[in-house]
């Protein structure tokens, strides 16, 4: 026993020394410190309150139980006196005597006798006899009723019986005292072993604590940390995912936004590339003309006016790319100021088709417009004329001559559908993702000729995103293609 003793509480000074070490370097404002506190509270104060009224419930049954069992005592006792007429009966006094020493021995305790008056017959520690003994028990006792009390400063119980003759007058009365601190001893011994027990128990609690906050905020310091990370820049850093839990769950949303936010920087710096590429060869463009001009001697009239005519071209070409870059930030969901007005969209894309069927004829191209029903949509009609017409344009610049597009409009009771279907080169499942970034062009090489600046789709899709519609694509290589547009006929805010 003292061995186990000895291992159990070594074991506890190296788990209070431990716990000693993490609670000094906690954070009193952290989550850890206010979840120890609250499993403290939750496990400790009942444990207390219940030890506490346990030692209680047992002090009071441990007096109840003595006292009455005191008190019987003293009733058997004055029974016994009653029955044998010690008191009146002289020659049986010895007797008397002997019998309460033995009673005394037997039960522990002290046995006080008094006569009617008051005065003590008999002491078991003869330390009172033939003396006046008054004491509130034997009062009560002598006016004919029974009690038994605790004296918690002498740690005694007094249990008092009256005596009465054959004629029921009371002739006198027995007092029992009995001796409590044995008892007040086992309480104080329990009340010592539920104090090591809830110290155990705070121990436990808080190892245990300390033990669940590492499963629970290892995973959470892990995210913090990586988020500090990528604030800092290292938007590669990515979080460990491990289980399946809420942590992994905020961890995988962490590495989502994340490689978002590469994609978006890797877009921004693929943006102010292809900015600075399809201004610089413009530029590079206009400066080899003038150079060329101004280096050479009496150059015919017909070469400047060619050159002049050159780099006329490029300056409108650069002139095209900034008024698309515009288009695309007044286009900006953030920075957008939309003039909604009801939209006869029936006359809208006639108008559409009519702009641009002579550019349409020029290559031979069909260009035709096709509704099924009349169609009044809330909207920017500036806007999305403008984005309907970059879809109908690419169509025909990216048909052959011959070939055909075709514009339609169809609608139900929440939606219309604007759809512009050519015969062209089409666009392989690969690059259909790709359409609406800003530079991107499925031909290069076709678009240089037409003049395209590769932000046409680019302003397209922020305009339809910004009336909250969609665009979808059919096509495949050198299939055509067709453009699904989606428009709400009632604008909401969103």
């Amino acid at each position: 026993m003292t061995l186990s003793i000895f291992i159990l509480s070594g074991g506890l000074v190296i788990i209070s020394s431990k716990i000693w070490g993490w609670l000094k370097g906690i954070d009193v404002r952290s989550v850890k410190f206010q979840m120890l506190v609250t499993y403290l509270i939750i496990g400790i104060v009942p444990l207390l309150f219940f030890s506490f009224n346990t030692t209680k419930t047992l002090q009071g049954y441990f007096e109840e139980t003595n006292e009455k069992e005191v008190l019987y005592q003293a009733n058997k006792i004055a029974g016994n006196i009653q029955k044998a007429d010690y008191l009146t009966d002289k020659s049986r006094q010895e007797q008397f005597w002997q019998d309460l020493d033995d009673r005394s021995v037997e039960e522990n305790c002290r046995i006080i006798v008094v006569d009617r008056d008051g005065y003590v017959v008999a002491d078991t520690n003869g330390m009172v006899v033939g003396k006046m003994f008054i004491v509130p028990e034997i009062l009560v006792a002598l006016a004919g009723r029974d009690e038994a009390n605790l004296r918690k400063e002498e740690q005694s119980i007094y249990a008092s019986a009256y005596i009465e003759d054959d004629y029921s007058n009371k002739i006198g009365a027995v007092l029992v005292i009995s001796s409590f601190a044995d008892v007040y001893e086992l309480i104080g011994e329990i009340s010592n072993k539920w104090i090591i027990v809830t110290i155990f128990i705070i121990i436990i609690v808080i190892a245990l604590v300390i033990f669940m906050s590492q499963i629970i905020f290892g995973p959470l310091k892990n995210v913090l940390d990586t988020i500090k990370k990528i604030s800092a820049g290292q938007l590669h850093q990515r979080i460990e995912i491990k289980g399946r839990n809420e942590f992994t769950e905020l961890g995988e949303a962490v590495n989502t936004m994340t490689k978002r936010l590469e994609e978006v920087d890797q877009s921004r710096q693929e943006f102010v590339s292809n900015v600075s590429h399809e201004l610089k060869t413009p530029l590079s463009s206009i400066k080899v003309l003038s150079e060329s001009l101004l280096l050479q001697e009496n150059v015919p009239v017909e070469m400047y006016k060619e050159f002049l005519q050159d780099i006329s071209s490029e300056i409108d070409r650069m002139t095209n790319i900034v008024n698309d870059l515009l288009a695309l930030v007044r286009n900006d969901p953030n920075e957008a100021k939309i003039k909604v007005t009801d939209i006869d969209a029936n006359k809208m894309l006639r108008d559409i088709v009519k702009r641009l069927s002579p550019l349409a004829n020029d290559k031979e191209i069909e260009l035709s417009f096709q509704a099924t029903k009349d169609v009044v949509l809330k909207g920017d009609e500036v806007k999305l004329s403008l984005a309907i017409s970059n879809l109908v344009d690419n169509g025909i610049k990216y048909t052959p001559e011959g070939g055909h597009v075709k514009v339609s409009l169809d609608a139900d009771n929440k939606d219309c559908f604007i759809t512009v279907q050519d015969s062209g080169i089409g666009i392989s499942e690969e690059e259909q993702s790709k359409v609406f970034d800003r530079f991107y062009r499925v031909d290069k090489t076709r678009d240089r000729e037409t003049g395209g600046t590769g932000l046409g789709l680019a302003i397209t899709h922020s305009v339809i995103m910004l009336h909250n519609g969609s665009v979808k694509i059919i096509s495949g290589e050198n299939e055509g293609a067709t453009f699904i547009v989606r428009l709400p006929l009632e604008r909401k805010e969103v």
